[in-house]
Parts: C-alpha cells; structure tokens; sequence
C-alpha cells in the first residue's frame, strides 16, 4: 500500500496564482511590508509596490502587445527583483512564463526560445546581447525584447516599466486553475535532453500552501529574514524567492548570483535568519576558511535541498557554526517541493529529506512491484502538485507519469518505519558493480568526511577485462595535500575501512581541480563519465575540466 502524508491534507483553492496571493483576505500583514530586497541596488519592495507593478505590467502586455491567454513570456536573467513583477504580471494577464538558464549561449537559448514558442523575452543587460543573437536565430521581433533590472546604456532596448500601464479598460484574464499552465520550467537535462514540464496554477497553489504547512508555527514575518541566491530560472529558486516572500510575508534578501563571502557579509550585515542552500555550498561552509571571518549566529536554520547531504557534512557545519541544517526534496515536475525535515526533528533523523507534504502519497517500487519499508526502490510520487506533463512531449508524459497520476521520478530510496524518507540516487546513475548496486552519493558522502578531500564526485567507469562497472573518485583536495599516488594510497586505505568490499574505489582515484555541478547543485556526473571514456590510463595527478 502507499505511503501516506501524516500531516492534516490542506484545502486548495479554485483559483489562479494571481488571486491566491494578492486578493486574498487570510493575509497577516500589512501592503506595506517590505518582502524582497535587493541587495546590490539597496531597495525594498513592498507586497503593495510588487501587487501595483505587476498588475501594471499585466495591464500593458494586454494593451501594448495583445497579448492573449497561453502567450509565452521567457525569462533569460540573472536574480533580480524585477522578475517578480514581470511574473506575476505576465501570469495576471493569461501568460505562461518560461525561465532560461542565463548561462545559456546563443545556441541554446535560441533551442528553448523555438521549442517553448516564446512570444516575448524580459531579459538583462549582462545577457541582452545573447539574447538579440538567440532572438534573431528565431526570428522574434526585437521590440518583443524588454530589460528587467538596469536600462540599456545605448537607449536600443525598452525597459519592462515603459509597458506599465493604468488603463482600466483591460481586464484580467480568465484562468482555469487545474488547467491552464503558470510556469514551464525546463529541467536540469542531467539525465538526457531537457524537458519542458507544465505547471499549471493548481500545482503552484497547491504546493505553497503545502511546503508552508511544513513550517508552522516556525517562522514569523515580522522577525525572519531570508537570503536568495539560488538561480530563479530554477523551480527551486522561483518558489523560494518569488512565491514564498509575497504569500508567507518573510522578507527575501536577493542576490544576483552566489559568492560565498558576498553571502556571508550579507547574512551578518541584515542579520538572516533562514538560508536556502545546495549541498555544495554546505560544503564550503563546512571547509571554506572564509566564513571564519564573519558574524553568522542571527541564522537559526539552513535548509538544503536538491541533493542528499550526509551526517558527516551536517555535523560538520554544526560543529563549525552552530546552525542546525534540515533537508528537503523536491523536483520541477512537483512545483517542486515533496518533503521536508521538521524543525524539531533535523537532528534526529539526519541524512532523511524529511516526511511527506500534506496531501501528497508515495511508494517505492522495484522490479515492477511496490516494496515495503526499509527496502530500496524508485520513488513514485503522487498529489495536487504534480505536473500536467511535459509540453509537447507526449511519451516523455506516458514514460513518467502513470494513468492513476503516479509520476516515477528516477530517484532511488527507502522510507523508515517513522515514516522518514531517503534518497540515495538516481536509477541511471547506479554503479553497476559484478551485480551489485553502488550508490555514488553514498561514496561521496563518506569521502567528503576525510580531511584530505575539499569536493568529490563518483561515477561508474567499464571495465572491458573484468566485463563490469568500477566505482572511481574525482577528487578536489583539500589545501595542503599533494595529488600524488602516496594520497591515492591514504585515500583508498581510509575509505576501505568504511565499506564493504564491493564499494571500493576499484576504477581508481583522480585528482580535479574542480567538480561540474548545475546550477541546482547536482553534480553532474555525465560530464565526469564523458571524460572518463576519454581518459588514458594515467599515473596519479591533477585533471583539468
């Protein structure tokens, strides 16, 4: 039988985004409340400036560009303040907004641009001139280009504000909730071609009344406050730094990107109280001899999601700072949040993401049957959260999400008899080892625990001679070490000690000078396999990517 949420299942309003959060009449406080901040430009936001800019915004796209119900708005930006509004905005008048990786070359944004069918692109200066590239590889129209953020310096590309429009002959679109797509978000690709997955208004809704349901009672606007530097064209991101500071009132402190000092100076300076981060970044606040340097103690919580941290990691950053660490899971395709770790209770079951969201169920499965607690399978998930289906995709769909609304998300785990859940990897990235199943992030985890290791990756390499898989380490050392084979030896001699034989690093250790992650935090093994395929046999020393 499936697992069930142990929390009371929440009541989901039939409407759209724009109604649940700012015509709603529960609201605690006040217009005026300050909920995002700019950190580089040093100014606040309040829900009232967010609620008339994007109503203004909406008001324009209606009157300036006809804009019609479904029209896609993409979104190719580093963090900024002005992707709220043009959101929220671009969703009050019947759009579907589309966020793009501002990494992304020209090539690439022009492949989501086409493939999304985007009408329109709010863009930054930092990224317009990829952006009129990519835009004319597809033939959008450059006035169907406008800037969030700072203006552009020669006047060629009009900012969002000059739609803002007050015209109250255009009227709001008409959404149908369970329907009608809010986002469509492009997952990692981690594991093959990125996919666009439709999140409609009834999944967004639905999973911010879920995901705050997990911290009640824990947090209060009027004392917390929250740092943003996860990359809001991520889901992870958007929930966190767009939808959570306008519903739940808790001020976000927005960063354009990550810079562990630049963090750490803004933590002490407006006295954060809650950061979301990524595993790689616990790891830098474990290790990195920077954070020394300043004030963290007004945190009173990190939250960590997107990959699974160990006891090891989490009790190094406690000893170090003093801050708890609770985890959580979630992915695109459930808007994104699945579980999370009680405030009370992340000490206690340290190394779980947590236990269910309200109103959602899961199983394990494997070889094509559910197994029962503390056997390892794939998660399967179920609830109000979960994606339409991925667009214009229809066997992507078929392969992911079963008739009876289960979406099998290629993560493997366990559940616990307290009903605590576990993730230990994904199906594809398994090291098959002479029939025995290696997790990856399991070696990473206890290699990250040896004072020699700064970053670890673990991939599978294949064996023609023994006709299987081996476990091999990617290593960062530490500061001080030497990537020599005398610390390939101590490496391999400490980890023996720690696993069971066919866990051992049997394809050998190399030494990198850096570990390719997504900007979610995912290592991205893939990238660490292609290289290996590509590798001679080699005396120990350092790799460059």
């Amino acid at each position: 039988m499936p697992f069930e949420s142990e929390h009371a299942p929440i009541s989901i309003p039939n409407v759209d985004i724009w109604t649940f959060l700012f015509e709603r009449t529960d609201r605690v406080f006040p217009d005026n409340h300050v909920v995002l901040v700019d950190v580089s430009a040093r100014k606040q936001h309040t829900f009232q400036d967010v609620r008339q800019t994007a109503e203004r915004f909406g008001r324009g796209l209606r009157h300036h560009w006809n804009w019609q119900k479904g029209d896609v708005m993409a979104i190719f930006s580093p963090n900024n303040v002005d992707i709220a509004p043009v959101t929220f905005g671009s969703q009050w008048a019947g759009g579907v907004v589309c966020p793009f990786n501002n990494q992304y070359t020209a090539a690439e944004l022009a492949s989501q641009l086409s493939s999304s069918r985007s009408k329109a692109m709010a863009t930054h200066v930092a990224c317009l001139e990829v952006a009129k590239e990519a835009a004319l590889l597809v033939g959008l129209s450059m006035d169907r280009i406008i800037l969030v953020g700072d203006h552009d310096p020669k006047g060629l590309v009009k900012h969002y504000s000059s739609l803002l429009n007050d015209s109250t002959a255009v009227t709001k679109a008409t959404i149908n909730p369970e329907d009608d797509v809010a986002f469509l978000v492009y997952s990692s690709g981690t594991t093959g071609l990125p996919k666009g997955v439709m999140l409609t208004h009834k999944n967004i809704v639905a999973n911010v009344l879920q995901v705050t349901a997990m911290d009640l009672g824990e947090v209060d606007w009027r004392e917390d406050r929250y740092v943003g530097f996860l990359p809001m064209y991520h889901i992870y991101g958007l929930a966190v730094s767009v939808l959570a500071p306008v519903y739940r009132g808790l001020p976000m402190y927005i960063m354009q990107k990550f810079e562990l000092e630049r963090l750490c100076q803004v933590i002490q300076d407006s006295k954060i109280t809650m950061v979301y981060i990524v595993p790689p970044v616990v790891l830098l606040l474990a290790k990195h001899p920077a954070v020394a340097k300043y004030d963290l103690s007004s945190v009173r919580m990190l939250h960590s999601s997107a990959a699974p941290l160990t006891k090891d990691l989490v009790d190094m950053v406690y000893k170090r700072l003093n801050v708890p660490i609770k985890q959580g899971y979630g992915l695109s395709e459930a808007a994104p949040g699945v579980a999370s770790q009680s405030w009370s209770q992340w000490q206690t079951s340290i190394g779980s993401v947590g236990k269910l969201c309200p109103s959602m169920s899961l199983k394990f499965v494997g070889n094509g049957k559910e197994v029962p607690v503390g056997e390892t399978g794939e998660l399967w998930i179920k609830g109000p959260n979960i994606f339409k289906g991925y667009y214009d995709n229809p066997n992507a769909t078929a392969e992911s999400l079963d008739t009876e609304g289960w979406y099998r998300t290629g993560d493997i785990g366990y559940i616990d008899n307290d009903k605590n859940i576990y993730t230990t990897d994904r199906v594809k990235e398994l090291i098959k080892y002479n029939g025995f199943q290696v997790a990856p992030a399991q070696l990473e985890g206890l290699l990250l625990a040896n004072p020699a290791v700064n970053d670890v990756a673990v991939v599978g390499v294949f064996n023609e001679e023994r006709a299987t898989e081996l476990p091999r380490a990617y290593i960062v050392p530490a500061q001080g070490y030497k990537a020599d084979m005398r610390l390939e030896k101590e490496i391999n001699g400490w980890l023996n000690q720690r696993v069971a034989p066919y866990k051992r690093l049997r394809g050998g250790i190399r030494f990198i000078d850096v570990i390719p992650k997504s900007a979610a935090g995912k290592v991205l093994r893939r990238v660490l396999a292609e290289q290996a395929k590509n590798e001679k046999p080699q005396m120990a020393g350092r790799l460059k990517l």
